[in-house]
This record gives structure tokens, sequence and C-alpha cells, in this order.
């Protein structure tokens, strides 16, 4: 099925191998954009069947804030989310944000034209082989955090003793180490660097 595009990713040489090989296909690309912003604001006045957008893009909105604003729109696009980072619960992030999947940046051309064309038709797009995992991932139990678990751990992470983290957040240095406490136990971890590699891992930092 023929459909209309707008292309997503901050570097222009990736934007225009894509415009490339979308349009040998047949395909129109009716913009491309640098940022997030961009993209919203291209995909309001352009009204593209599916966006293809990086998953990091820089300053500003990533591709997951991105695929947010572009799935609120009145008659929103398709969004798929094309990356070099096979983080699941980055992508899983996207997809709960309402992108229509994911494909890494090394499938071959055939692989996105295919995407384009499933994703137009409201199918579910993953990466070849990444299926399974995603759809594993999300139905594992999620690790959530509360605002201020959040922030300790951001602190955590830099490298702050809990000192400097009570002081910081204006909170006592017992308090500190319950949330610390707490973190180490929904992270499954025993130590700080441990918590900090975790949430990375997890898409939490």
């Amino acid at each position: 099925m023929s459909a209309s595009i707008l292309l997503v990713d901050d570097h222009p040489i990736v934007r225009a191998g894509l415009r490339s090989v979308i349009e040998a296909r047949g395909f129109t690309v009716v913009g491309e954009a640098s940022t997030g912003e961009e993209a919203v604001a291209l995909a309001s006045s352009l009204h593209p069947d599916v966006v293809l957008c990086d998953l990091r893009l820089g300053a500003g909105m990533d591709g997951v804030d991105t695929t947010a604003q572009l799935r609120r729109m009145p008659t929103p696009p398709a969004v798929v989310i094309l990356t070099t980072f096979d983080h699941d619960a980055q992508i899983i992030r996207a997809i709960e944000a309402g992108a229509a999947g994911y494909l890494l940046k090394d499938v071959d051309n055939d692989t996105i034209v295919a995407a384009i064309s499933d994703a137009a038709a409201g199918a579910l797009v993953l990466t070849p082989g990444g299926d399974s995992r995603i759809i594993a991932a999300l139905r594992a139990p999620r690790v959530t955090l509360t605002d201020r678990e959040r922030d300790v751990l951001m602190l955590v992470d830099e490298g702050a003793a809990n000192k400097e983290i009570a002081s910081r957040l204006f909170i006592s240095e017992s308090t500190v180490k319950t949330h610390v406490v707490h973190l180490l136990e929904k992270l499954g971890v025993a130590s700080r660097a441990a918590a900090a590699s975790e949430a990375r891992r997890l898409g939490l930092l």
C-alpha cells in the first residue's frame, strides 16, 4: 500500500539514506525533522501516514516523548521507532507511548519497506528476532519508583554519598538510607553501583 512518510532523525545522512530507500520503493517522503519538536509541528501540517522516528534525538524531546505527542493528535500517524539501541526498557516505553513498533537501524531495506506498509495498515512492527523478547518483557513485572526514590537514585548514580543526597534534597540522612534500602530491594541488587546499573538497564535513568 502507498503511504506518506515523515522522517525524524538528528543525523542528516541517516535521513538521506532512508529517503533514498523509501522513495525508490514508491512511497512519498513528505518531510524531514531533526528534533521531536520539529516532528510534531510538521506532522500537524503534513499529516503523514507513518513517522519513522529515532529513539535518541539529542537535546529536547526524545523518541518516546515525540511518539506520545504524535499519538495524541486528532488523526495520529503510525510511529515506527528506528534505533541503534537495542534496549528493551526504552523500546517498551516507546510502545507504551503508542508506537507501532521498532526496527534496529541495521535491518535490510526490504524490512524497512515492509515495516512501513505494516504500520500504515495498523499492524505491530518488531525488528526481526525481537518479538518474543519484547513480548516477554512486556509481561514481566515492572519496577515502579516513587518520585523521591527516583530523585535519590539519580544522585546515587552521580556518586553522591548519603550526607550529600540529604543536603541536596533537604531530607534527613536516615530518610536517604531508607530510600536506598527500598531501591536495592525493588531493583533486586546488593549495592549502590549495581542499583544504578540495573536502573539504566531498565530505562529508569
